[in-house]
């Protein structure tokens, strides 16, 4: 039955959690051994580059070496994920330039070959183009890779009429529930049903309606996915407590280019008035702020010197605020940042929020230099419950740090000591790697394949700097 009412939502979104909870419960242990399998498993769909890193490879870090040089920031992962996903919403090609070469974004050509969207990379541009076959189907097999697969939900159910999405895999980093998307689709009047593992969504035979969704907490991915579906939906539709990243606003703009229109865009409310169809595109991706901040935190960590070419700064200000009050200097331009630290860093306080507040997937960076830290720092994570779970891997480097719940304090020390560690996660894999390059001694990173889906040539970029990283066949 299609939901209409507000008294109907609410109770169809309480039995949606009853059976995602029931569905999500029976997939957990499948899940967790399918973890260890992705690391040696092979896309089905033939678009791998010939130079994709060996999964299993592992980094062998030499320390002690301050960076001094330029490092490019690449086109940023989170915003070329769903821009990826808007191909699905028009016949016509879709070119993405500053396109970001990673194991995620290979995996979602993958997941997007699957519905009949054949893409073509050329260096850093990616051209999307819909086939004459098309599937409504997002299998398991790709979708568990990673978790931006259920971004193909509202792009398919706008422009096909239904949807047929298997609950997605990603970093074990805490609960990141899809109720929030499928509330929004029914908002826009879809039937939604969860059975065996997979989100089943129909539009009405009317199509998609414009409505007012009212996010309660607010959410990216949740965000992204409700812009796009009500971007062919009859009607305005009002998106309250939308998320502000930098990401939301790339894909609106991309999406206005291809005959969309939104705008509110970068502000907790978005206005969306639904048009009959979209037509392709060329689009540059922003460049990804989550990189640059993590070579900034290599600079200040290591007390090097590195300017960061393609950077945009107005991503950054609660990073940067942070850095600055740590002691190092930083220099700002339209499209670069410099920074240099020559000094030990001092303890500084950080809490994870939404932006434009400090960024959960710069917690862990932040944390490896705060180990080395003139004094005492708390670090609260308010995002993910579990995105301390690099902590244990920087203790076996000699860090001192005590967690209680969602707060980390760490007792800064003059070094740390290379050892054996493992990536749980992507940005704790990192974190990992900033540590090594101020430890003493040789530091072995085992499960790099983490690293892989969100860093493009991180080894070669910063021994580009100075550092000795290399990467070895585990």
């Amino acid at each position: 039955m299609t939901i209409t009412s507000s008294t109907a939502i609410r109770q169809n979104k309480t039995a949606v959690k009853h059976r995602l909870g029931q569905a999500l419960r029976a997939n957990l242990k499948r899940r967790k051994l399918q973890q260890r399998q992705r690391a040696s498993s092979q896309s089905p769909m033939d678009v791998e580059t010939a130079d994709t890193p060996n999964p299993m490879d592992k980094l062998v870090i030499s320390g002690g070496v301050r960076l001094n040089g330029r490092i490019a920031i690449s086109g940023a992962k989170n915003a070329a994920l769903p821009l990826m996903c808007a191909a699905i919403m028009t016949d016509e090609p879709l070119v993405l330039t500053n396109w970001p070469d990673l194991a995620d974004t290979q995996s979602m050509r993958a997941l997007l070959a699957s519905l009949g969207i054949t893409s073509e990379a050329k260096a850093d541009e990616l051209t999307l183009t819909a086939s004459g076959s098309r599937s409504l189907v997002a299998g398991y097999d790709l979708v568990q890779k990673m978790r931006a697969s259920i971004l193909v939900l509202g792009p398919l159910l706008a422009r096909l009429g239904e949807a047929r999405v298997s609950l997605p895999g990603g970093c074990a980093i805490g609960s990141r529930p899809v109720d929030f998307h499928i509330t929004a689709m029914q908002q826009l009047g879809a039937e939604v049903e969860l059975e065996d593992g997979y989100i089943t969504a129909r539009a009405p035979k009317t199509g998609l309606k414009g409505n007012r969704i009212h996010f309660p907490v607010s959410s990216v991915g949740a965000t992204e996915n409700a812009l796009m579906a009500a971007s062919l939906a009859r009607g305005q539709t009002e998106i309250i407590n939308a998320a502000r990243e930098p990401e939301i606003s790339d894909l609106a703009q991309c999406l206005n280019s291809m005959g969309a229109r939104i705008t509110g865009h970068g502000s907790d409310t978005i206005y969306i008035d639904g048009v009959a169809e979209l037509g392709g595109t060329n689009h540059r991706v922003i460049p990804d702020r989550i990189e640059a901040g993590t070579y900034a935190i290599a600079a200040a960590i290591t007390g090097g010197r590195v300017t960061l070419d393609q950077a945009n700064p107005q991503h950054l200000h609660a990073v940067i605020d942070a850095l600055t009050k740590t002691g190092a200097k930083l220099s700002l331009a339209e499209d670069s940042i410099t920074i240099h630290a020559d000094a030990t860093p001092k303890a500084v306080d950080i809490t994870t929020a939404a932006y434009p507040g400090f960024p959960t997937d710069l917690q862990a960076q932040f944390m490896a230099l705060m180990c080395v830290a003139d004094g005492e720092s708390q670090i609260s994570e308010t995002v993910f419950e579990n995105r301390f779970m690099h902590v244990p891997e920087l203790q076996r480097m000699a860090a001192d740090i005590s967690v209680a719940g969602g707060i980390a304090r760490v007792n800064g020390k003059a070094g740390l000591t290379g050892t054996q560690v493992m990536a749980t996660d992507l940005r704790a894999s990192v974190s990992l790697v900033l540590a090594g390059l101020r430890a003493s001694g040789e530091t072995q990173l085992s499960a790099v394949y983490h690293l892989d889906r969100g860093y493009y040539r991180l080894e070669d970029k910063l021994n580009g700097c100075g550092a000795r990283i290399n990467r070895v066949a585990d």
